[in-house]
């Protein structure tokens, strides 16, 4: 199994909106497109990403629906220079981008801004990566220590440095012992108030890359990961597990 992070997919209601928005602010570029009867899916990242980078899965759906953001997920982040954090974020704001929680108000270690959907995106300071590409994906957990075993024991993920134990959270990061650092991680936020989360459907799954989908899938079956949806129901171009809180993540093979 490989593991790297293919890409993290969210929810968007109005297509060209969300394409405008990451196409004029994070100067992304479209790298896929799969148009269906009834959705459309756009995949987006800088021009330059790495290739181990993760990428931004838009999906549209043509019902016109709604969706609620919940609070199970909690944002991505993408990177500037360490020396571009003020700099990047006046040059959003510049643009017309909403201000949400600017630098000062995070002790200029990091900033916050949303989509026209509302997906929170965290700006962190990296001396690698390409600028706005994705750094990780932050999901809440309800326990920290079934969420650790999660990843390490299905996915054979370790946790990478940075670990971060405050007064009343943590925050734990994952991916891959010998992922690149321009791969994305996955941040594990764990609340010491034993606060439960409701999912929402706004955001939808982070996608791993695996080398053969069925080998894949087997051996998390063998590890007694949830079986959501086998490669057989996908027609075995992808499949579906969940984690220990219900998050879906999706295996992918990529060429």
């Amino acid at each position: 199994m490989d593991g790297t992070f293919d890409h993290v997919m969210i929810r968007v209601e109005d297509l060209e909106e969300s394409l405008d928005w990451y196409q004029t602010h994070l100067n992304y570029e479209e790298k896929g497109r799969w148009e269906a009867d009834t959705f459309t899916n756009v995949f987006l990242g800088p021009e330059d990403v790495h290739e181990d980078g993760a990428l931004l899965e838009l999906t549209y759906n043509h019902d016109g629906r709604s969706y609620e953001l919940g609070d199970a997920w909690g944002h991505i982040a993408v990177r500037v220079p360490e020396d571009a954090l003020q700099k990047s974020y006046d040059q959003l704001m510049s643009e017309g981008v909403d201000d949400y929680r600017d630098p000062e108000s995070c002790g200029n270690r990091y900033a916050f801004v949303k989509d026209p959907d509302g997906h929170e995106i965290e700006i962190v300071k990296r001396d690698h990566g390409a600028k706005w590409s994705i750094d990780h994906t932050m999901v809440r957990v309800e326990d920290a220590d079934e969420a650790l075993g999660y990843w390490t024991r299905k996915f054979e993920y370790t946790e990478y440095p940075g670990r971060w134990e405050a007064d009343t959270f943590s925050n734990y990061f994952v991916a891959p012992e010998d992922a690149p650092e321009e791969a994305m991680k996955l941040e594990l936020t764990y609340n010491y108030d034993g606060r439960e989360y409701t999912m929402g459907d706004a955001w939808g799954h982070v996608a791993v890359r695996v080398d053969d989908l069925d080998d894949a899938w087997d051996a998390l079956m063998t590890r007694e990961a949830p079986d959501y949806r086998d490669p057989a129901s996908c027609d075995h171009n992808y499949a579906f597990t969940k984690d220990q809180d219900g998050h879906e993540v999706e295996l992918v093979t990529r060429d």
